[in-house]
């Protein structure tokens, strides 16, 4: 009877704490994209399954981008944080398992002899005509087990949610690689520009220096003045100090690249012959329910939603009763000669402990409070994730289109322009042109190449960042 009496008090108790136990909502995240990206048709290929060895043809990127993958700092110590996600694994898997321990200790006690234990110890002889030894020593060697009963499933959902972390720590790394390569190859086309406005401007220079003697031949013959002359050789000095500007850039374009090697600055190896006749890879939008799949942000963004909703799960299963159990067997004997005698002195014990909080669980609710809030905060994080890489794409792609119409009409215009030089000096030569027009004409021609060449350089960046939107590069 008394021992039904305690199972029903402990139900009312395993209730009462229950019902104490606050409940947050939970929202779940909404993860429902467009059919398919603004502005495309459907395509059921897709770009980012093509692997970035194929996706890069250029032999000196590739070569870049291999030693980027071994030697870059930030990459490396983003493998370290994998690392640490796993011990925590380890560390939360052992946990929920039990804990044994062994320990050995000795020690000395001298007892009043005119006390109750003294007392007792002289008349209680362990063998005739044998007292207890004094002072009485102990010695203790025993095995002692203790584990938490996860009735709750808080040490194996605390588990779970750092497998999920370590998870997101994974494609965390992966992130990484796709970003450190789209950076590698972005960085690398702004190089072969940036070489070929070099080129631009030496050809340039050397149009301008033909016009700057044909002016001082003109000049003798009366034909032009020291106004005019000047002018040209003016044009002539800006354009040969726009060389060391270009040269400045190449210079740290460079060292950009050699940092994201992991290496101390040098030359680096390319070939920029042929950047304006670059065709742009074919691009396999797929559909945009494959981001959640592809993108390595958006999977590192749900497995952290996974882990904030196990740690709420955590939080919560702290109110309720925990279940603990110890239990120890070994040898105890005050001396050392019968410590191993046995059954005399073997020692052994097995308790169990129910404990649940009761009073001033302050603590404990703030706790679950903030789990509750990190976990939507995660769902935010997640549809936010979600968004931001579908707009990502359909930028991209808008980018591809728009620049490549650009490129077409600035390349026209370049060729106008250029025919538009010698028209210029043809006029000048026989004075019916100023030599103002000329000048104008040059720089005008200039200033359309270089555009020409960055605009060249944005339609290959944004085929870089399509296939970094759309989630390639890691895999």
């Amino acid at each position: 009877m008394i021992r039904h009496i305690k199972i029903v008090v402990f139900l009312c108790a395993v209730v009462i704490l229950h019902s104490c136990v606050p409940t947050k909502t939970v929202r779940e995240a909404d993860t429902t994209v467009p059919d398919q990206y603004e502005g495309a048709t459907g395509d059921s290929s897709n770009t980012a399954s093509v692997k970035w060895r194929d996706y890069f043809k250029d032999e000196h990127l590739s070569s870049l981008i291999e030693i980027a993958l071994q030697n870059n700092q930030e990459l490396n110590i983003v493998l370290q944080e994998i690392a640490v996600a796993q011990s925590e694994v380890k560390e939360k898997k052992g946990e929920y398992l039990p804990f044994v321990n062994l320990q050995a200790g000795s020690g000395l006690e001298k007892v009043g002899r005119y006390t109750s234990q003294g007392a007792s110890d002289a008349n209680n002889d362990i063998r005739p005509g044998e007292e207890f030894p004094e002072p009485l020593g102990d010695f203790l060697i025993e095995a002692r087990a203790n584990w938490e009963i996860d009735i709750w499933h808080k040490l194996r959902n605390a588990k779970k949610a750092a497998v999920m972390r370590y998870l997101s720590s994974v494609e965390g790394r992966n992130f990484m690689v796709t970003n450190l390569i789209s950076e590698i190859a972005n960085s690398y086309y702004e190089l072969l520009a940036l070489d070929n406005q070099m080129a631009i401007i030496k050809q340039n220079i050397g149009i301008q220096s033909n016009a700057l003697k044909i002016v001082k031949i003109q000049k003798a013959a009366a034909k032009a003045n020291e106004l005019a002359v000047k002018k040209f050789e003016a044009e002539v000095f800006h354009t040969k100090s726009l060389q060391f500007e270009i040269q400045q850039e190449i210079v740290q374009k460079e060292n950009e690249i050699n940092f994201l090697l992991g290496r101390y600055p040098q030359p680096i190896a390319r070939d920029y012959d042929g950047f304006e006749t670059l065709v742009p890879e074919t691009v396999h939008l797929g559909l945009p329910s494959e981001l959640l799949a592809n993108r390595p942000d958006v999977k590192q963004a749900e497995l952290d939603l996974l882990a904030a909703k196990l740690d709420v799960k955590v939080a919560k299963a702290r109110f309720y009763p925990s279940l603990g159990l110890s239990a120890g067997i070994g040898f105890q004997s005050f001396n050392t000669e019968y410590l191993l005698e046995t059954p005399q002195s073997l020692i052994y014990s097995v308790f169990g402990e129910l404990t649940a909080p009761l009073i001033n669980r302050n603590a404990i609710k703030a706790a679950y409070t903030g789990a509750s809030a990190k976990q939507l905060q995660a769902v935010y994080t997640y549809e936010q994730t979600i968004l931001n890489a579908y707009v990502e794409v359909v930028n991209q792609l808008a980018k591809i289109d728009n620049f490549e119409k650009s490129y077409d009409l600035r390349s026209k215009e370049v060729d106008a322009l250029t025919a538009s030089i010698d028209i210029s000096n043809r006029l000048f030569r026989s004075a019916r042109a100023d030599y103002m027009e000329v000048l104008l004409t040059q720089r005008d021609a200039l200033e359309a190449r270089v555009e020409l060449v960055e605009t060249k350089q944005k339609q290959m960046n944004a085929v870089v960042n399509v296939y970094r939107a759309l989630g390639g590069g890691w895999n």
